[in-house]
């Protein structure tokens, strides 16, 4: 039976990464060696490193003054990082989700985190509007995709401080104007490469204007020196990026994946609102995400959500449960989905409605 995967993350990868990784694992570009035991000094992942740097700033269209940098730790890391380096005396994030308020918790520890708004009263549900964001601070951070909720930045905000975004989750997903950003990171494991590495889209001239003292190796300005080989790189996660980048610039880049993504996932949400059995968390379709749809069963039907999971895994349906926090289900969509695992479960959601 052909498994259709909707893990939120880890996640599916394009058939392309894992062909080209399969057989880098055998032979990395004819070296010999395999890229589990390949040195990352060597002049073949050197090579591979520049490329994915390179593909990653032609697809996101990065502009000069900013650093690509690949780094461990996953986003994690990038909520202590982030403050560490930027922060002087205050800071102000949107809090949207458990990732945002783990970033949020993160730069309390360096001095005033200011909440400008939070969708919290109704289990971030939503995205705030119409919030202020203070002009002292030393940037604003958001999360622009929400996988255990289902919420969705999908346009670049304008602001007038430096704008922070984990874009763990929907990097790569659409065209972002990353002019409009001063840092934006994102753990691999969603829409990129096995988990492992992060990367780090970084202007440079936000650099060096704290005066705290930071550990060397948790310093941005290092690891742009070094050229991300500061210390050993995650070099499989990284080879993985690279053939992933390349399967999307084959695609037709982010304005190609945007459309495929875009109709997956207006597919799925059609079905929820048709059928009677299921309802969606995010009631307001502006602020849905096109990567992870949550959903759950409708008032009368709530005995039905563990024989509806039961039924949809019998049919080859992996990774929909929802997060424990919300509930009900969750489906998934990222770049490397195709639409007929979509299509597919469209097809186990009519049938069981049919049961009933």
């Amino acid at each position: 039976m052909k498994k259709h995967n909707f893990f939120a993350g880890p996640s599916i990868l394009p058939q392309y990464t894992l062909d080209r990784t399969i057989e880098g694992i055998r032979d990395f570009s004819g070296s010999g060696l395999s890229v589990l035991e390949i040195s990352h000094r060597s002049k073949e992942f050197i090579a591979c490193m520049n490329d994915t740097i390179a593909l990653c700033k032609e697809l996101l269209e990065i502009p000069s003054g900013y650093q690509v940098i690949f780094l461990g730790g996953g986003a994690s890391l990038q909520f202590a990082m982030i403050p560490m380096n930027l922060m002087d005396t205050k800071s102000a994030y949107l809090v949207t989700g458990e990732w945002a308020t783990k970033a949020f918790k993160e730069a309390k520890i360096y001095g005033e985190a200011v909440e400008v708004a939070s969708s919290k009263d109704k289990n971030f549900s939503y995205i705030p509007k119409n919030y202020s964001i203070p002009s002292d601070a030393s940037y604003f951070h958001i999360t622009t995709n929400n996988t255990i909720y289902g919420t969705e930045l999908k346009k670049d905000p304008d602001v007038q401080i430096p704008l922070i975004a984990d874009m763990s989750s929907d990097i790569f997903s659409r065209p972002v104007d990353v002019s409009k950003y001063s840092l934006i990171y994102a753990g691999a494991q969603k829409n990129l490469a096995p988990a492992g590495v992060t990367l780090v889209i970084i202007r440079e001239d936000i650099l060096g204007k704290v005066n705290r003292t930071i550990p060397t190796i948790l310093d941005y300005r290092t690891h742009i020196k070094a050229e991300s080989m500061f210390n050993t790189p995650p070099v499989f996660a990284v080879f993985a990026a690279q053939q992933t980048l390349k399967w999307l610039k084959e695609l037709g880049g982010v304005e190609a994946i945007q459309k495929k993504n875009m109709e997956k996932a207006g597919m799925l949400y059609d079905e929820i609102d048709r059928n009677r059995l299921f309802v969606p968390t995010v009631k307001d379709v502006e602020d849905r995400s096109f990567m992870n749809v949550c959903f759950v069963m409708a008032e009368d039907y709530r005995e039905l959500e563990q024989p509806f999971s039961d039924f949809a895994k019998s049919k080859g349906m992996v990774g929909i449960a929802g997060h424990r926090s919300v509930g009900g289900f969750r489906a998934s969509t990222y770049n490397a989905l195709p639409a007929e695992s979509v299509a597919a479960l469209i097809e186990v959601m009519k049938e069981f409605e049919k049961t009933i």
